[in-house]
């Protein structure tokens, strides 16, 4: 017997479809870049009054945040590029490339700079120099709070818009296995935003309420390891994204289910899911199908069951089947071994 593979669209269809990427991270998305913006330029100006380290170092995390936020606009647009001959899948997994950008800088730009500024705030605290904030103290006091409040109603907007895609899902599930990672990246950023901020006032008021400077370096610390723990986070999410994930467990079922709805399909003999992008995903599936000397009666299986999957799962946009006849003594061919390397 020989097998018949085939990769055809039903009428209509092209594996260069790209769907367009929600509107609900792109509103959270602005609505941080915006807040980011502006607060960056307050902290600037409460650092520049009063030379307060956790200030300079909250300044520095708002425009990492808003680069960031830049970098997450760029991905969701170049994500959109049809595909050519070097990239027949198209360019999904470029909204991936642009997330892992997120947590480098993250790490770099505010995470280990604000850990440098607290060992150097450090070194001056322990030769005895005495850092006076000076009448303007109050105006970091403001800016914080002020702050908190702003990274509050944006943390509060990515909240919501991620209840919409994450339905009953734990929200720390939900930020593991998205596969979308605008929402989870921007949660997590809002998240450490506003933790920070308390971190920054805490230094802030102690060191006001004391005169020690040690409190100041001890908020700038939190707030670096703050960010490192959540660069970290976000790198290794999204290197799993950038590796290749599979459909999630519901695509899976559902896909199956119509494959072993369509006439003619008598079982799955295997199948792989891949997600191109967060709203594409490549089937490749090995079906038995009913024993028939007609290739025309197995390929409009193939047809039927094409059109079943794209209609269950429209994420689908990639789709390879293999027809076979079902044997139970079926053994997958091994692949060959490597020659060893020569010794020497």
């Amino acid at each position: 017997m020989t097998d018949i593979s085939t990769s055809g669209q039903p009428a209509g269809h092209s594996d260069n479809d790209e769907p367009e990427p929600g509107h609900n991270s792109n509103r959270a998305i602005i609505a941080a870049l915006a807040a980011n913006t502006f607060i960056a330029l307050l902290k600037f100006a409460g650092w520049g009054l009063t030379g307060v380290s956790s200030m300079l170092a909250e300044a520095i995390h708002s425009v990492a945040d808003t680069g960031n936020q830049f970098l997450l606009l760029v991905g969701g647009r170049r994500a959109q590029k049809a595909a050519t001959e070097e990239h027949p899948f198209g360019y999904g997994r470029e909204r991936y490339v642009f997330a892992f950008m997120v947590a480098i800088v993250m790490f770099s730009i505010g995470g280990v700079f604000a850990l440098y500024e607290a060992w150097h705030k450090l070194q001056e605290v322990l030769a005895g120099e005495h850092h006076d904030m000076g009448r303007w103290w109050w105006v970091p006091v403001v800016i914080l709070i002020g702050a908190i409040c702003a990274e509050g109603a944006s943390l509060r907007t990515a909240l919501r818009e991620s209840d919409k895609a994450r339905g009953r899902q734990r929200l720390f599930k939900y930020i593991r296995s998205a596969k979308a990672p605008e929402l989870p990246v921007v949660v997590l950023e809002d998240s450490a935003a506003v933790i920070g901020l308390v971190f920054a006032l805490f230094g802030v008021v102690l060191t006001k309420i004391t005169g020690h400077g040690i409190f100041d370096v001890i908020g700038t610390a939190l707030i670096g390891f703050l960010l490192v723990a959540v660069a970290i986070t976000l790198a290794t999410e999204t290197k799993s994204l950038l590796l290749g994930e599979a459909a999630s467990p519901d695509s899976i079922r559902t896909i199956s289910d119509a494959l072993m709805a369509t006439e003619g399909v008598d079982r799955i003999i295997h199948m792989k899911t891949l997600h191109l992008g967060p709203e594409e995903i490549m089937v490749a599936a090995k079906i038995a199908v009913s024993p028939t000397e007609s290739a025309a009666e197995v390929a409009a299986t193939i047809d039927r069951a094409e059109v079943a999957i794209r209609s269950a799962e429209p994420m689908v946009t990639s789709l390879y089947l293999e027809p076979d006849i079902y044997s139970t003594s079926y053994q997958p061919a091994s692949r060959p071994e490597r020659p060893s390397a020569p010794s020497h």
